[in-house]
């Protein structure tokens, strides 16, 4: 089981392990919230022709840049523990640290074995990355761990982070979490005075996943080119403004909306001349296929 929209690492492993792809949706409309009832409603659905066995989780999210609360892990963790799922964790959002010291190596997993043997590190993982002022990154280990052994004694898990030595100032934590942050509202505020085009707020990672307009003109000229109606907005954004972003076809997306993933890495200012630069081509865009 994985979100959608997801990273497309997943689906092609599993393509590759010759699986089943089982599809949940994240809550666009409650900045893409994990909601339990639409993981029971995938279960349902996909034990007509599979037994499902791992339920994937990423968080920060990605594409998609939200940070889940501890409620939501909590009530996954309850829900893996009644349909006796492998839960997968995927925290790899960004640069963590560990709590305690910082000589720790890249792209660690911490496996939780359930009834088997059981293994933790000495300290618990925070993420570098997560810069929303109203939120906090909760680990699935930590919070599995405090919902007591009737779940930390009955639950698997994987949990995936990616490390970080603290080289080329990266123990600067606040200035960079703080210019993140400053990124983050400033590609969200713009992005959401367009018409055409919804943010929303991004919490932590790298990216912003924002939902576009296309019209049916527009869609009838992808079609005419074989791509994708995003695919086909991306490329003409690249063609005219010389900005890369990628197509939320590439990482799934509810039928009938469109999106497309963009780093908000940049510099700030160069950051606003980008920022500035789709909302010019955007506008463009609808009057051409109005």
């Amino acid at each position: 089981m994985i979100p959608i929209p997801q990273y497309p690492l997943y689906s092609a492993v599993i393509s590759e392990l010759d699986a089943i792809q089982v599809n949940y949706y994240l809550d666009e409309d409650n900045c893409w919230a994990l909601n339990v009832n639409e993981l029971r409603r995938a279960v349902r659905e996909a034990k007509e022709h599979c037994d499902p066995k791992v339920l994937c989780i990423i968080n920060p999210g990605n594409p998609t840049g939200q940070v889940q609360s501890r409620k939501c892990i909590e009530d996954v963790i309850h829900f893996a523990w009644e349909e006796k799922l492998f839960l997968l964790a995927d925290e790899c959002g960004g640069c963590s640290v560990q709590c305690g010291g910082c000589s720790v190596q890249c792209g660690r997993c911490s496996v939780q074995c359930g009834r088997r043997q059981q293994w933790w590190t000495e300290s618990w993982v925070y993420q570098d990355n997560v810069y929303s002022p109203d939120c906090r990154f909760h680990s699935f280990k930590k919070v599995l761990y405090e919902m007591g052994p009737e779940y930390s004694g009955n639950v698997e898990l994987a949990s995936f982070h990616s490390t970080s030595k603290g080289y080329m100032g990266e123990y600067e934590k606040e200035s960079v979490l703080g210019n993140l942050a400053k990124k983050a509202k400033l590609t969200e505020d713009l992005f959401n005075q367009v018409p055409g085009i919804h943010c929303n707020p991004l919490q932590g990672a790298m990216y912003a996943f924002p939902r576009i307009f296309i019209p049916a003109k527009a869609m009838e000229a992808a079609q005419a080119h074989k791509m994708a109606p995003d695919m086909f907005y991306c490329m003409k954004l690249l063609e005219e403004m010389g900005i890369c972003v990628v197509p939320g076809s590439g990482f799934g997306q509810r039928e009938g909306t469109y999106h497309f993933r963009m780093t908000i890495l940049p510099p700030v200012e160069k950051l606003k001349t980008v920022l500035q630069k789709v909302k010019d081509f955007h506008i463009k865009f609808l009057e051409k296929y109005a």
